[in-house]
């Protein structure tokens, strides 16, 4: 009877199976048994609502976003929901990790009709030949608190494009144009980056500065790992004590908080709350890649070692859960049997049981749990507590009570792992571990990368491994991986890596860089890219570093004055909005400041390695000549030679240039 049923059902979910059930996308085939009629991205779903003349119902979203699973269930998997789709529109699915520059684009287009970022799942509804007339986010099935139904809106916008054709018209022109006047270069491109940018970008992210519990905004709170990282940059440039200190003091807060994974390491998407207690439990490689970087440039001029702890953990943790031969997937979500949190939660009384079977006394017990945060109450659903550090005493056998702690987990479902391995985010990755000065590990994922990645000189966007690639590489898959490249060279000074940054350089320029903008893909699909870190660094921002810093190493003064006026068109940008884009203004400090290039041979400079990491001057790069001497360099010229190291690096933190 059973060997039936099951059979039964397999026939049941073939039947029901959309197209879905062909693609090799995690988040896609999570939505293939939906009774929606699904359609992968592509010409033929387009051309499709075309000849229907069917407005396109479009949910973007991926394999590990909680609120995507929501919607899935409560209105995805809804016979009513599924059946009006199914007769009024063209449903349209699409990973926003497989494709960013169509997220990307749809997420510039909310912000424009909604005055405020949107997020995941995005919802957007079009007309046949796909011109933008409604955008929100989670939809439930029917209304509920602060959100409209989709039995409601479905039939709305059906009416509005089929019965009032004018307004629908008017709304489509007006995003379009919108939209269209958001992306597009300013008129008075002869504005300069203001000459006090460092000071300005401090005053502006000072007004949105969470002085009370560190980071910035408020609920949700992001990590905001760029905007960190030019902070310290500004404080090493101007030794301005107040944003190193607010700096430092984010970082501590998440690093303690409950936002960092206190049992296993690997810090979480972001807090739910404005104390950095209650995450969003999914984990995602970029996030954990970035915090490396900054983590990384924190300790080096603070030399805390919570900061060096953190790195440790985070690396242990990315290894522990993300690696395959030796690249890294993803991310994981943060459901286990389909609640948030269930695995890296606890119980007050289960957990006190398990220490004291265990071991460990109930006073030291006890301790241990208000170490963590674990009480009664909880601190999160159901009476149960995400970890996070008190101010009490740290207990003597933390080792051993981690090691329980993390046993007790052992005997949950850990949580769905997406398996694709991304070229960007495992780039960011890279550059981190090459930053905390994990060389052997970093470079032999850079080899893997690169080998299973870069194929007959065609860069590829992701792979799902035993697979060939399909995905053709954008503009953050270019940027990423030339500014690993780059760190790579200044780790080992070998010229591979540096030929290979200068070769994807010149392509990422031909593919990417047109008509003074840059594009996010090379494609069809017109997507504009930006300074913004959202939700990671720009890829643009990156790419412009990337070329001024080739050029440096290249003696390229065309290439240099490339990226300066690249950078400037974008002043205006610059000037009014440094705190929404940190990384640009990072590049925009190098460009103010100068970039110094110490040269000698290898062996010297391999020898003075930690010498040269430990100035405090942020923007230094080193290149292997056949000279003995060493000298220093900017763009313009050599201000200091000497046989010794000492001269050199007192030079550069004296700025003699």
């Amino acid at each position: 009877m059973l060997k039936k049923l099951i059979i039964l059902g397999l026939l049941l979910m073939n039947t029901q199976a959309n197209e879905l059930k062909n693609e090799e996308s995690p988040y896609l085939l999570q939505h293939a048994n939906n009774p929606v009629n699904w359609l992968p991205w592509g010409d033929e779903a387009l051309a499709k609502a075309k000849q229907e003349n069917k407005i396109i119902f479009l949910s973007i979203g991926y394999s590990t976003c909680h609120w995507c699973h929501v919607m899935g269930h409560e209105s995805f998997e809804n016979e009513e929901v599924a059946a009006i789709l199914n007769r009024d529109f063209i449903n349209i699915k699409v990973d926003r990790e497989e494709y960013p520059n169509i997220d990307k684009h749809y997420q510039d287009v909310y912000k424009v009709m909604n005055q405020r970022a949107g997020g995941w799942p995005l919802t957007v509804i079009m007309t046949p030949d796909a011109k933008v007339f409604y955008t929100a986010t989670y939809l439930p099935p029917k209304a509920k608190s602060k959100y409209r139904g989709l039995d409601e809106i479905l039939p709305d916008m059906y009416d509005l494009y089929h019965n009032r054709k004018e307004l629908a018209t008017t709304m489509t022109y007006n995003i379009g144009r919108l939209t269209k006047n958001k992306s597009a270069l300013a008129e008075n491109t002869s504005i300069p980056i203001d000459e006090n940018l460092s000071m300005l970008f401090l005053s502006q992210l000072t007004e949105k500065y969470d002085a009370r519990y560190k980071g910035i905004g408020v609920e949700p709170k992001f990590p905001h790992a760029t905007s960190f990282d030019t902070l310290l940059d500004i404080s090493r440039l101007t030794l301005n004590f107040d944003a190193k200190t607010m700096a430092d003091d984010a970082l501590t807060a998440m690093a303690k908080g409950g936002i960092n994974d206190q049992i296993e390491g690997g810090f979480y998407r972001y807090s739910t709350d404005e104390e950095w207690r209650t995450p969003h439990f999914e984990k995602m490689l970029y996030t954990n890649a970035e915090l490396l970087e900054t983590y990384d440039n924190a300790y080096k001029m603070s030399g805390n070692e919570l900061f060096k702890e953190t790195m440790n953990k985070t690396i242990k943790n990315i290894y522990a859960r993300f690696e395959k031969e030796n690249l890294f997937y993803s991310a994981s979500d943060a459901d286990s049997n389909g609640v948030e949190g269930k695995y890296f939660t606890y119980t007050y009384r289960e957990t006190l049981k398990v220490l004291e079977q265990k071991g460990i006394s109930n006073a030291e017990a006890q301790l241990a749990l208000n170490y963590f945060n674990i009480t009664e109450e909880g601190n999160f659903e159901d009476k149960t507590s995400n970890p996070f550090l008190s101010d009490e005493i740290e207990p003597k056998n933390l080792a051993k009570i981690k090691e329980i702690l993390l046993e007790l987990r052992k005997e949950r479902d850990y949580p769905f792992v997406d398996y694709k391995i991304q070229t960007s985010w495992n780039a960011l990755f890279i550059k981190g571990l090459l930053k905390a000065g994990e060389k052997e590990k970093a470079l032999k994922s850079l080899d893997a990368l690169v080998s299973k990645l870069y194929l007959k000189d065609e860069l590829y966007h992701q792979r799902i491994l035993g697979t060939e690639p399909k995905v053709k590489g954008y503009l953050e898959d270019y940027a990423f991986l030339i500014a690993a490249l780059i760190e790579a060279y200044q780790a080992t000074f070998e010229e591979k890596h540096l030929d290979l940054a200068k070769k994807l350089n010149a392509q990422s320029i031909q593919k990417f860089y047109k008509e003074k903008q840059w594009h996010l893909s090379d494609d069809n699909f017109k997507a504009i890219a930006d300074l913004d870190d959202m939700p990671y660094r720009s890829a643009m921002a990156v790419s412009i570093e990337n070329i001024l810093l080739l050029a440096h190493l290249s003696d390229d003064y065309d290439a240099y004055d490339l990226a300066q006026n690249m950078l400037t068109l974008h002043a205006r940008k610059i000037n009014l909005e440094s705190s929404e884009t940190p990384y640009a203004t990072k590049v925009a400090l190098m460009l103010q400041n100068g970039v110094v290039i110490i040269k000698a041979n290898k062996e010297n400079l391999l020898t003075h390695q930690k010498e040269i990491d430990e100035l405090y001057y942020p923007y230094v790069l080193r290149k292997a000549v056949k000279e003995n001497d060493f000298s220093a360099c900017t763009m313009q010229k050599c201000f200091s030679t000497d046989a010794k190291i000492d001269k050199i690096l007192g030079d550069i933190e004296g700025k003699r240039f």
